[in-house]
């Protein structure tokens, strides 16, 4: 990625043009440029496994509006392309889908509590018919959100205090 400006940390944290927070994460580009490449490797992977790029997309939305995130909600559900998955990026919609559902509870939950995350949780995603390669990838999909969501907050407050 040429500029980094334009990755979604920071145009989501937006530090000032010519500010001493700019001056740091150009220092630090290699971080952003690797956020935002895993950011694209999370959301529309070459092999999505059973999680469609909708899919991810809805889920990534709900995941940082669970995390107080609203802007980023929006940006994430933007991305969802199928009108049958567009719902599922708010929270508290289900599905009928026994598959969906469980990734919905799982995402919920890791969201909202990830220390209270323990086997039979995974046990619940296996008795769906999730295989264990798209656990793997929801795992990865709630992890990243995770970082990128705390790294966007950390970002905005250290810009807020700035100003």
């Amino acid at each position: 990625m040429t500029d980094i400006m334009n990755s979604t940390v920071l145009t989501s944290a937006r530090p000032k043009p010519g500010s001493q927070i700019e001056a740091e994460v150009l220092n630090r580009r290699d971080i952003f440029e690797k956020t935002q490449a895993a950011e694209i490797a999370v959301l529309t992977p070459a092999d999505p496994g059973g999680l469609s790029h909708d899919l991810r997309h809805a889920l990534a939305a709900r995941i940082a509006a669970l995390h107080g995130e609203p802007d980023q909600a929006a940006r994430y559900a933007a991305g969802v392309t199928d009108a049958a998955l567009s719902p599922l990026a708010s929270v508290g919609t289900t599905s009928d889908d026994a598959q969906v559902q469980a990734m919905l509870t799982f995402t919920d939950a890791v969201s909202t509590n990830p220390r209270e995350i323990i086997a039979e949780d995974v046990t619940a995603l296996q008795s769906a018919g999730v295989s264990d390669a798209d656990i793997v990838r929801l795992a990865e999909l709630n992890a990243f959100l995770a970082y990128q969501l705390r790294l966007i907050a950390g970002l905005r407050l250290l810009v807020e205090a700035a100003e």
